[in-house]
């Protein structure tokens, strides 16, 4: 059953529905996936019986829904009816929800077979995936370096082949990131495109969302065709885009290469090398590929950043604060301190300096269709460290500075997508971002296609 877990879901829908493959088949194929290499990546997590979900998979219709009969891990930070979300936090460990997320919701209702969850660092918090709950996230390329985060669990999921599709989300790069770091891809859709839940403020805070990882472009069409547009419950919502015509002509397509953002980002080596070997793939493609010189003030982008993230964590975290410090990592607790003591008018200014790039942006994109930065400013670092305390000599005054490369886009809200990168001289995965103005996001999944079948690196899985 190797061949059905290489599958891509495209290739599995189209399977199932010919009458080639059953549901029942796939799901086997999968759970027999994760029992085989689970125990050592530790990727998926609150698994159902197998019993059940075998008996879920021989009852399903596989021409009713565009998922119908495809076996799903969640990201552990959204509920699903019936399963245990824990968010990564003792704080919740145990706590079974009735109902599941609207984007959830969308999966099932097209046919999806939630297995599981995927693990993710406690509530979200930095690009390593680990937390008391569940332990470490382990890279499948190298078990003893990071998969990323804080979409970890779904990124090794994916690349070992345990699910065909999984959902992510993305505040600072936890999609982008740990697609990179485990040689798959991830979209971060258009702000507002997939709706978060109605819960809370939903007007203030604009830089979460939730997206699609898969193994090839036409997989984050199909998922994200499910997860996307407007629910009447929440504002900012925006329409999805016809995501079929993704094979597309993208010779003549204009590509603006930002590198280390001109030398404000400190970047290990062979990481840049890596993102231009990328680039050549598009040049190949008969794009243009031309460095650009940093557009904005990287320190302002960053005091903005970190001014609105830890707003936006203080106004989730205040009440396990306030009630059990005891069960925060030091570094939810360093946000949530940050968020509560800030005054109005820092945030309005912080807000002020976004505007500005979002308006410099629209700039930039008047000459260029994308814009390329690296995923991450580091390779996969070894699994049993919490977060990089220096890249190349210069300290790291924070838990997350070694990501500040994904700052630009996650600041405006753009979509972007990242794309697998050849690897590196200890075999570690490298990855790309591609950004494009808001509403971009068909234009960005056809330059991912065309990337994918012209990249020799695309579509290769860890050998576990």
């Amino acid at each position: 059953m190797g061949e059905i877990t290489q599958l891509s879901a495209v290739e599995l829908r189209r399977r199932m529905v010919a009458g080639e493959l059953t549901a029942a088949a796939v799901m086997a194929a999968h759970l027999d996936r994760i029992e085989a290499v689970n125990g050592a990546v530790n990727a998926v997590v609150s698994l159902r019986p197998r019993d059940g979900l075998m008996a879920q998979a021989e009852a399903t219709d596989v021409r009713g829904g565009a998922l119908a009969g495809l076996p799903v891990a969640v990201k552990d930070l959204a509920n699903v009816a019936g399963i245990e979300t824990t968010m990564g936090s003792p704080a919740f460990a145990g706590i079974v929800p009735s109902r599941s997320d609207e984007m959830v919701r969308r999966m099932q209702a097209a046919g999806a077979i939630v297995i599981g969850k995927t693990n993710t660092p406690e509530f979200g918090l930095g690009s390593h995936t680990f937390n008391p709950v569940f332990g470490a996230t382990r890279n499948p390329w190298d078990l003893g370096r990071s998969a990323g985060g804080s979409s970890g669990g779904a990124a090794a999921a994916l690349a070992c082949g345990m699910v065909p599709v999984a959902d992510g989300s993305d505040m600072m790069g936890s999609l982008r990131n740990p697609a990179g770091w485990c040689g798959v891809y991830g979209m971060r859709p258009s702000w507002g495109m997939i709706p978060g839940e109605p819960g809370g403020d939903s007007f203030l805070h604009q830089l979460s969302t939730s997206g699609p990882m898969a193994r090839c472009p036409e997989d984050l069409a199909l998922l994200l065709s499910v997860q996307a547009g407007p629910d009447a419950r929440v504002p900012h919502g925006v329409p999805c885009p016809d995501l079929s015509p993704l094979r597309a002509q993208v010779a003549g397509r204009r590509i603006g290469w930002l590198g280390d953002w001109g030398g404000a980002w400190p970047m290990e080596a062979g990481l840049s090398g890596a993102c231009e070997a990328a680039l050549a793939v598009f040049e190949g493609l008969g794009c243009h590929v031309e460095p650009l010189p940093a557009p904005f003030d990287a320190g302002a982008l960053w005091e903005a950043w970190i001014t609105l993230r830890s707003w936006a964590v203080a106004a989730n975290l205040r009440e396990l604060y306030e009630t059990r410090p005891e069960v925060l990592k030091p570094e939810a607790i360093w946000e949530v301190e940050r968020g509560l003591a800030m005054s109005a008018m820092e945030v309005h200014e912080a807000s002020v300096i976004r505007s500005a790039w979002f308006a410099k942006a629209a700039e930039v994109f008047g000459r260029f269709d994308a814009l390329a930065l690296p995923t991450a400013q580091t390779w996969p670092f070894p699994v049993e460290l919490d977060w990089p305390k220096e890249i190349g000599g210069q300290g790291m005054d924070t838990y997350h500075r070694w990501m500040e490369c994904v700052v630009p886009v996650s600041l405006i809200g753009l979509p972007a997508l990242a794309v697998p990168g050849p690897r590196g001289a200890q075999g570690l995965p490298s990855g790309m971002q591609l950004a494009g103005p808001r509403g971009s996001d068909l234009a960005l999944l056809q330059l991912g296609q065309a990337y994918h079948e012209a990249a020799p690196w695309a579509g290769e899985m860890p050998l576990l």
